[in-house]
């Protein structure tokens, strides 16, 4: 189990979890070891642009809507450099990101659904 499957499992359990990820697939919204905080989302609010935390393919993935498919209650997740790593459904949507490095994400909070604490972790 890797780093972002611990912090996805707290998330989907309700909590806000504040962490570091690290990698450069986000460059430039979000650089390596950067603060994030990832909340619990309402998957039907999502929208293309929303950063989400979200299992594709068997991998958890801290990466963006590149498109929404309401009818089959699914998302597409990419990297912000052209590469797309697939379709997932809504149920494997277990957060949306809210802040990086202090700074709130613009229109988010409506997307957020409640938590019950927030958590801080090292990954």
């Amino acid at each position: 189990m890797g780093a972002l499957d611990a912090v996805a499992g707290r998330v989907a359990g309700g909590a806000t979890v504040t962490f570091r990820p690290s990698g450069s697939s986000m460059v430039p919204l979000i650089r390596s070891r950067q603060r994030v905080v990832v909340a619990p989302v309402d998957p039907s609010k999502l929208e293309v642009g929303d950063i989400v935390l979200a299992r594709v393919a068997g991998s958890v993935y801290l990466h963006l809507v590149s498109s929404v498919d309401p009818a089959r209650k699914r998302v597409q997740i990419s990297n912000n450099r052209g590469r797309v790593n697939g379709w997932t459904s809504h149920d494997r949507v277990f957060g949306i990101c809210m802040t990086v490095d202090g700074v709130t994400r613009s229109g988010v909070a409506r997307k957020a659904l409640a938590a019950d604490s927030n958590d801080s972790s090292r990954t």
